[in-house]
This record gives structure tokens, sequence and C-alpha cells, in this order.
């Protein structure tokens, strides 16, 4: 028992060294990642700083522009710029200037594109009907690789299958939806993010739009702001417009639709023109995402990539020049940024994509790879697609 009694202190002393010792190695482990992450970030605003205040004011307006198209870092510029710069500069990004071009001659890609009576110019009908051939689900899937971004692509030949799916009653306080939940609880086969709500510092939860919004037939939203207002009407034809009051909304029969910021009109027509509404300066690369229509009715979904490496974004113009390729004869820009999202039910097996070269989203539907350093965002409004029939 004295032997037993007189080897404890040893023991508890062990422990003891024990302890000190893990504890300087995780004190160590802190260190090493807290001077890595403080070099990243000093090497990040170093950067920042030589792009913003460097000698060439191209680069200057694509940093600040392309950090004003998120939420979470509209304040980087402001650290180094004038307040009053950054307005002037965001302030000529807004410019537009208009492009008129016949509809007979749209510039349509090699299959894509329909104009009232099922052919594009220049097309016979059945070349036009042969773009159809392979399609899945009523809808063809593509993407394209621009200058700086990847795109993907949704044609939808029927656009009465095109709504807005709404996250909740707005009244009950919920956060938003995440689309992949949205798309399962509505029993759509795809859908884009839609409309604009509240995102401060980018950690906004969704829980309601902002602007005009209609669902199914129904005015779900009115806060009487003023914003871009793009969506369907009864006879199932796409309107984007600067503005729009639910008397007016009321009166032209729209039945899904959602607001996004203002001077996101890109494409209108009158019926025998097309009106592209191209910026006159740069705009910033960014995730995008935007919804257009043909002159058959046919519906046009687009997100892109950004914000890495290989897909830094696409500007408002590239954005414009994609859907003109399409022929897209009205278009709207929606939410972009952290919320560009396109989702499209087992797209991976119906078009024999290598399931290995896709992340965890990905593997959920979403086309698009998600570049942010949250979860997929929840939103308020989604552009769904229900099943063919």
């Amino acid at each position: 028992m004295r032997d037993r009694l007189l080897e404890q202190p040893e023991r508890s002393g062990a422990g003891k060294g024990r302890g000190k010792r893990l504890a300087r190695l995780a004190g160590r482990t802190l260190l090493v990642l807290f001077t890595g992450i403080a070099f990243l970030f000093c090497s990040v605003v170093a950067l920042c700083h030589t792009l913003l205040t460097g000698p060439s004011p191209t680069v200057r307006d694509q940093v600040v522009l392309s950090a004003m198209q998120a939420s979470a870092t509209k304040w980087l510029p402001g650290l180094f710029l004038e307040d009053a710069l950054v307005e002037e500069i965001c302030a000529r990004s807004a410019d537009v200037q208009q492009e008129v071009i016949s509809m007979g001659a749209l510039s349509v890609g090699q299959k894509s594109g329909a104009s009232g009576d099922g052919a594009a110019a220049g097309e016979t009908k059945e070349t036009a009907e042969d773009e159809w051939a392979d399609a899945i689900d009523g809808m063809l899937y593509k993407t394209y690789s621009g200058s700086s971004y990847k795109a993907y692509i949704l044609l939808v030949k029927d656009p009465s299958r095109v709504y807005v799916g709404t996250s909740s009653d707005y009244k009950s306080g919920k956060i938003g939806a995440r689309i992949f939940d949205i798309a399962e609880r509505e029993g759509a086969v795809a859908g884009i993010n839609a409309g604009e709500f509240s995102d401060v510092g980018g950690q906004g939860t969704g829980d309601t739009p902002i602007g005009l919004t209609y669902s199914k037939g129904n005015c779900v939203w009115n806060d009487g702001l003023k914003r871009t207002f793009i969506g369907f009407d009864r006879d199932n034809v796409l309107h984007a417009v600067e503005s729009m009051t639910q008397e007016e909304a009321d009166r032209l029969g729209i039945r899904d639709a959602v607001s996004f910021q203002k001077g996101n009109v890109l494409i209108t027509n009158d019926g025998q023109d097309v009106t592209l509404y191209y910026a006159e300066g740069n705009t910033g690369m960014a995730q995008r995402t935007a919804i257009a229509q043909r002159a058959d009715g046919t519906v046009i979904l687009v997100v892109t990539d950004g914000r890495s490496a290989s897909s830094f974004g696409a500007t408002r113009n590239d954005i414009i020049d994609l859907l003109v390729s399409e022929g897209a004869v009205v278009a709207g820009m929606l939410d972009g940024g952290s919320s560009a999202m396109m989702y499209y039910k087992d797209y991976y097996v119906k078009y024999d994509i290598d399931v290995n070269g896709l992340d965890e989203y990905q593997k959920q539907g979403l086309t698009n790879r998600y570049k942010a350093f949250t979860k997929p965002r929840h939103m308020p409004t989604f552009f769904l697609v229900s099943p063919e029939g």
C-alpha cells in the first residue's frame, strides 16, 4: 500500500507534464494557423491596395464594381478610395447605351431561337424543331465558356411551366428556403434564384423579398419600393420593365414576377425591333442570374460562375450577348453573387456527366459551382420549372 501511495504523485506529475506539452502544442498550432490567416489577409489587402490605387483606372474600376456586386465585399473599395470616387465609378457603370436590331435579323445560335411562326430568321421550320430532338423533360441543358466565365443555360420550351416559388407566406417570420428544399417541396424539376432581398453584409436570411412580387396568380408581397420588375403574364409572356405598380400588374394579368434593384432590364421588344440595354462602361465581373424569352415563348434561364481562378465572372454586357445568341427578345437580370444558383434534378444522370467531377452541392442538383464562405443561401423567391405534362 505504501509503495502505491508513493507512486501516485509521480503519475500525477507525469499527467501534468503531458498536459503542459499538449497545451504548448495547441498554442503553437493556433499561432501557426493565426499567422497563416494574417499573412493571407495582409496579402489580399496589399493586392487590393495595388489594384485600387495603381496607375490603371480600368483595373481600378473593374475591382471596385466587382466588389460592389457582392453584399459581403461592398465595404472593400472604401478602405482605399474616397467615397465620392466609389460613387462616381458606380454611377458611370449605370449609364446605358441602347442598341436596336430587327427581330428578323436577330443573331441566333446554330439551332437555337425561333420567331412567332416556329422558325428563326434563316432557318426552316424543320431546323427549328430539330433543336428539340434531344430534349429531356421538355428542356435543353447546356454550358458555355466565355472569356472570363462559365454559363449554365436551360431552355424551357413551354413557358407555362415557369413560375415563382416562394419560401413562405412572408408573415410568419420564417427564414428563406434553399433551392434544393423548395424544389423538393414544390416538386419542381428545375429552378434558379429570383428576386431581391435584404442582405446587409451578406448576412440576409431571405425571410421576405424586396419589391412587388407575384406567385401563381397572386400578389404575395408589395412594399411599395420601385424596382426592376420581371415576370410572366397569364398569356405566358415575359415582361421586363423598370418599375410597375400593383394596379398596372393586375391590369396586365401578371401571374408570376419578382423585383430586383434598378436598371436590370436587359432586352425589350416592340414586336418588330429588339432593344439591347448595354452598359456604356465597366460593370464588374460577377456571378450572374438572368431570365429571358424567345419570340416563340421558349424561356431561357442562365446562371454563371464567378469568384474563382478559372471563372472570374460575367459582366452585364456578357449576359446580353449570350442571351441574344440564344434568340432572346426580352430579358432581365436577377439577383447574382452568392445567390446565383441553378438547380436541375438529376441533370448529371440525364446528360451523362461524370459525378466524380462534381462538388457536394452539384451532386444535390446544383449545376453551377457554388462559391461563397457560407452554405447555399436562404432566399425568398425562385423561378421554378414544373414537371412536363
